[in-house]
């Protein structure tokens, strides 16, 4: 009642272009060039590629280690500033007011009670120089020999510091080459912390009254990290040396696998020339498949006719031969047609679930038959999108009708849809399945599959699912052939729910 189809993989028939005669020539006389200059030019940029990024390599990682190393002295010199701050609060703020009421560093015996302080504290520690400021940016003390009593414009870091927080600047100059950073001279970083009134047996800070400057000189810290890139770089050099004489050996080696391929060229020509002579007797076989059929017509209704005049049962039976006969045949003239005929879409809204009930509802008698059970498992909603009502309902039916005849011994057939996001720009498409328990497909015939004329029945055209391909591939979809690990194949079609300007499919 239904004509046997077998199942087809996803592969859509590619336009073919053939090399002129002369063109080949070109193709095969440059292949012995071609591979040299690949060599050569892969190798060169491969080598400029990794020298630049060795250079970044290396200027990243001295950046962060000298982000560290600032990272670790600002660290050094708060906790140095809170010690300091204690020292200079408990041992000369405290006594020196207690004892002399007030305090005025311009007096000898505070200035040198002072100093005392702050260079026992400092004492043993990695600080050059402590400078003491006021509120109002005066320098009021210094353990290197300055003039006091002047109001100096510290401008962002004096402000920061007196606010609250930390600040830090780096003074010296360092020479830069190909991410190396190389000082030249004295580097010292300042880092200016604020100075608060100790608040008895508590954690918290009192009031800020003045500003620290701690001076540290980090020159040898400086060249560490330089002699520290110098050794990454060499290192990293010497690992390029090594990637790249390896590289340029794989590009040699490759060199040779495209010269053998360049021999293959001429094979692959000639199949070339034979899949266009394909296409061209595709195109035949239309034309004289479409001269078939109107004297097929005539003679299975001549048959009819005589069939119905004729009493003679002998009469009867050849005729009835012949109308069954002519019925096969022009079974396969139109699908021969149908395979070659351009599709025209005559889009319409539509919920493809419908359809579904439609070819279920021609298919149930074959079921019951075949002792065949029916799923329905719809998750659409009953969602709508645009396609050809008439072209679906074919290409539907004949998977229907594949996954039906793969079922002798009966089984179950199950019709499932869903909507899902099968691409970047997350717009939903309308998926079909349409499964089967029959054997499944075997991993020799499942590339072939979908191959025009391919088919592993002896009455089938092998013209089935290539017009289920041709026909879905016309809606911008996709359909493709997955065996079930319980058993028998799923046939999933997917459909975009929206108009598409190209003929993509999802990824």
């Amino acid at each position: 009642m239904y004509p046997l189809k077998s199942w087809r993989l996803k592969n859509a028939a590619l336009p073919i272009r053939t090399l002129p005669a002369d063109e080949v020539a070109v193709s095969t006389g440059v292949a012995r060039e071609k591979p040299f200059r690949l060599v050569k030019s892969v190798a060169v940029s491969s080598l400029v590629v990794i020298l630049v990024s060795t250079v970044f390599l290396s200027a990243f990682l001295s950046h962060r280690a000298r982000k560290i190393l600032v990272q670790k002295s600002e660290q050094y010199a708060s906790l140095t500033a809170e010690n300091l701050n204690s020292q200079v609060f408990y041992q000369f703020t405290t006594i020196t007011l207690a004892v002399e009421g007030e305090i005025r560093l311009s007096r000898k015996e505070q200035y040198q009670r002072l100093d005392r302080v702050v260079r026992n504290a400092i004492h043993g520690l990695a600080v050059e120089s402590v400078n003491i400021y006021s509120a109002e940016g005066i320098l009021t003390y210094s353990t290197e020999e300055v003039p006091l009593g002047e109001k100096k414009d510290l401008g962002e870091p004096f402000q920061k510091a007196l606010s609250g927080d930390m600040f830090s600047v780096m003074e010296g100059r360092r020479l830069s080459l190909l991410g190396i950073s190389w000082p030249i001279g004295p580097q010292k970083m300042h880092t200016y912390l604020p100075m608060w009134v100790e608040l008895p047996l508590s954690w918290k800070r009192g009031r800020i009254i003045g500003v620290f400057e701690l001076t540290q000189d980090v020159t040898a810290d400086q060249a560490n990290i330089a002699r520290f890139q110098v050794i990454i770089f060499a290192s990293v050099a010497a690992c390029v040396g090594v990637l790249f004489a390896a590289l340029v050996a794989i590009l040699r080696r490759a060199e040779r696998i495209l010269e053998a391929r360049a021999r293959e060229r001429q094979k692959l020509e000639d199949e070339l020339h034979r899949a266009e002579r394909l296409a061209v007797l595709g195109e035949m076989i239309a034309g004289v498949s479409h001269e078939i059929k109107n004297p097929l017509g005539i003679i299975r209704s001549t048959a009819e006719l005589l069939e119905k005049r004729s009493e003679d049962p002998r009469q009867k039976k050849l005729a009835s031969i012949v109308i069954e006969e002519a019925t096969r045949l022009n079974n396969i003239v139109t699908e021969f047609l149908d395979f070659a005929r351009p599709k025209d879409l005559r889009l319409e809204l539509c919920c493809v679930e419908e359809i579904l009930e439609r070819n279920l509802t021609v298919l149930e008698a074959e079921c019951q038959k075949r002792n065949i059970r029916i799923l329905r498992d719809y998750k659409t909603g009953g969602a709508l999108t645009p396609a050809d009502t008439n072209l679906l309902y074919r290409a539907f039916m004949n998977l229907m009708v594949n996954a039906v005849e793969a079922m002798e011994a009966g089984g179950t057939l199950e019709i499932a849809t869903a909507l899902k996001c099968l691409d970047s720009r997350q717009e939903p498409w309308l998926e079909v399945r349409v499964s089967d328990t029959g054997p499944g497909i075997s991993a020799e015939v499942l590339p072939k599959i979908f191959n025009p004329f391919f088919t592993t029945r002896e009455k089938g055209t092998g013209l089935g699912l290539s017009i289920v391909l041709s026909i879905i591939q016309s809606h911008h979809g996709t359909v493709e052939l997955v065996p079930r690990s319980e058993g028998g194949t799923s046939a999933v079609v997917r459909l975009p729910m929206k108009p598409q300007d190209t003929s993509e499919g999802p990824s």
